[in-house]
């Protein structure tokens, strides 16, 4: 087959296939446009899902007449003065609008700043008019009509309406995280509009677009590694999500998802969130533009770091840190669901029908009638009675219920043995009313063998005890384990494990920081590796899954976390086994130990697998359930 030369359209419509995927990828390069212009004020219309119509009009500096002309051919533009190693600008291609125009219909009039006359040029599937002069009274309207019209192949393989105006508003709203002080408009052809006005501040937009109940539920970051910045709010680890659309990255401003980012936004996340929950976070990335290469893809939505490492230990200690710091805090989505079932259990609950038995002697239509004797009020039968009172040796206590115990001295949480100790309730002393100045306050009660219920000075705080104690035991572990080189064992027989010569190189390269975790390689050949000692910890192992495992995680983020985090599973899994058990009835002291130990340890908000460990119902709340408020 003879070798020929691709006209220009189709060379347009094929480049175009990298830069335009949907109609979200033109809202992207036209508002990134606008926003390099200047813009206070961008307005973007859309119908049929974008594939009809597209319309960004700002109020930026404009394009004069005879660059409108350049403005629609590829590989022009006005944005690489510093050259491809300051790149300081959103767009900087010059493929965004002739890409456009090769594939819809495509209209840009502009009104260039200081100028008395704005002007118009048409792109019509690569064929291009004017420019003409046109009515505008500033800045720039570009419209975009049947997108992919006479591309079917490309087409059809858009989704509904529905979900094409969702990605675009997704789009839109991480531009305006990255822009607080523009504002922001989509209107739908439903007539329906989103708007973001200009925000103050970076906290004040972060408002408008993730939610405010996200800024009470997170955690503030600013971290700064050799010249390197990371600042912005990761939500607390119980404050999660099924899937990643509410993370929010940016790269000197510029809104990314790049792997290398996200990897490092979960692994700062790691044993505190569950395996199938995403974080939610707005992280903003700044450093010298010549560190990072944002050239990478047409799209722009991935750049490459010249020191990953560097970076990435950045945000996952970043992370970690600000949750060590952050104290104890649970999630408000918590309390809100339990607030929530209260109130709906409150509305469905039937009252008892009154039943009549005629007119009660002494009352008013019975005169001469002598009312009966009230008997005594006794309260160990009184269905109202409290946990504690004078008489609690001769009330008999509801099942699964066990009030405040005697004090048993000795007794650390860490070290308790996981067997039935039944509460004596005749000896129970008559409970403290001062509520304690502690953040999780005093334990006053154990509810169904599992619950410790507490009082603080707030409120109320409920405390899983199996899933608290469980990660005091795991912090515990990890503490002893990592805190000095792991013990290895060593091979009968060393397993050689065949590997590319890369990879190989590699491992030898980190073999010290290996040998610390316990695993001991050398050099075997020119494309192999011999593994000579294990992490005794780790039992018995698929040696050389490990090795390729870890050598594809060196090749790409140049860590080894693979290792780590399969001895802190086992840790993980030592610590489940070890705690406390659900069912276990606890002695007062036991539960106020339990209590003190989550104060201290970091990270004690949620165990290993992700789940809260405590619960706090504000006092407000509970008292707006009894109509107090």
């Amino acid at each position: 087959m003879a070798i020929v030369k691709l006209d220009n359209h189709l060379i347009d419509q094929i480049a175009a296939g990298e830069v335009v995927e949907r109609p979200a990828s033109v809202v992207k390069e036209l508002v990134e446009n606008a926003v390099d212009a200047g813009a206070s004020r961008i307005e973007i219309a859309t119908a049929g899902g974008g594939k009809t119509l597209l319309r960004v009009t700002d109020d930026g500096c404009g394009i004069p007449e005879g660059e409108l002309s350049l403005a629609v051919r590829r590989h022009c533009t006005s944005k690489l003065s510093g050259g491809l190693e300051k790149i300081a600008t959103l767009g900087f291609r010059g493929e965004a609008l002739p890409s456009v125009g090769s594939i819809a219909r495509l209209s840009v009039r502009s009104r260039a700043e200081g100028h008395d006359e704005a002007f118009e040029i048409l792109v019509d599937h690569g064929r291009c008019e004017g420019p003409r002069p046109t009515a505008l009274s500033r800045g720039t309207v570009v419209e975009v009509r049947d997108l992919f019209q006479k591309v079917p192949a490309r087409l059809k393989f858009l989704k509904s309406e529905r979900a094409e105006s969702a990605a675009i508003t997704d789009v839109v709203r991480r531009l305006a995280l990255a822009e607080p002080e523009i504002r922001f408009e989509i209107a739908g052809p439903d007539r329906t509009t989103t708007v973001f006005p200009a925000a103050r501040d970076m906290g004040e937009r972060i408002g408008q677009v993730v939610g405010e109940d996200f800024a009470a539920n997170s955690v503030s970051i600013n971290a700064e590694r050799e010249d390197v910045r990371l600042t912005g709010l990761a939500g607390l680890p119980t404050f999660s999500r099924g899937n990643s659309l509410q993370q929010f990255l940016f790269v000197n401003g510029r809104p990314v998802r790049d792997k290398m980012l996200v990897s490092a936004l979960r692994g700062g996340y790691a044993d505190v969130m569950a395996k199938d929950r995403h974080p939610v976070a707005v992280l903003f990335l700044t450093l010298d533009p010549a560190l990072v290469d944002v050239n990478v893809h047409p799209a722009k939505a991935d750049v490459r770091f010249r020191d990953p490492g560097l970076v990435r230990g950045l945000i996952v200690g970043a992370l970690r840190q600000a949750f060590a710091e952050s104290g104890l805090r649970s999630s408000s989505e918590g309390a809100a669901g339990v607030l929530a079932r209260m109130r709906a259990k409150a509305d469905v609950v039937t009252p008892a029908p009154r039943r009549f038995d005629g007119f009660a002697p002494g009352g008013y239509f019975a005169e001469g009638f002598a009312a009966p004797k009230q008997a005594p009020y006794d309260p160990g039968a009184s269905p109202f009675r409290p946990l504690d009172t004078a008489g609690a040796a001769t009330i008999e206590r509801p099942r699964n219920v066990t009030a405040e115990a005697p004090p048993s001295a000795g007794m650390a949480m860490a070290g308790m043995p996981d067997g039935d100790m039944a509460t004596d309730a005749s000896a129970a002393p008559e409970a403290s009313t001062e509520p304690e100045t502690y953040p999780l306050g005093a334990a006053r009660a154990q509810l169904h063998g599992n619950y410790i219920v507490a009082e603080t000075e707030r409120g109320l705080v409920i405390v899983d005890q199996h899933a608290a104690h469980e990660r005091l035991v795991y912090e515990a572990l990890k503490q002893a384990i990592h805190g000095r080189a792991l013990p290895s064992q060593m091979l009968l027989i060393p397993e050689i494990v065949d590997l590319a010569a890369d990879d190989a190189d590699r491992l030898c390269e980190h073999a010290g920081d290996l040998a610390r975790l316990g695993l001991g390689i050398e050099r075997f050949g020119p494309a192999a590796v011999a593994v000579r000692e294990t992490p005794a910890i780790l039992g018995q192992i698929d040696v050389a899954r490990l090795l390729r495992d870890l050598s594809d995680e060196l090749a790409e983020f140049g860590t080894r976390d693979t290792v780590t985090s399969r001895i802190d599973h086992v840790a993980a899994t030592v610590a489940c086994h070890g705690s406390v058990r659900s069912g276990r009835t606890l002695k007062l002291d036991e539960m106020n130990a339990l209590l003190r130990g989550m104060e201290r340890t970091p990270s004690a908000s949620q165990c290993n697998h992700g789940r809260p460990t405590f619960i706090e119902l504000g006092l407000d709340d509970i008292e707006k359930l009894f109509g107090r408020r």
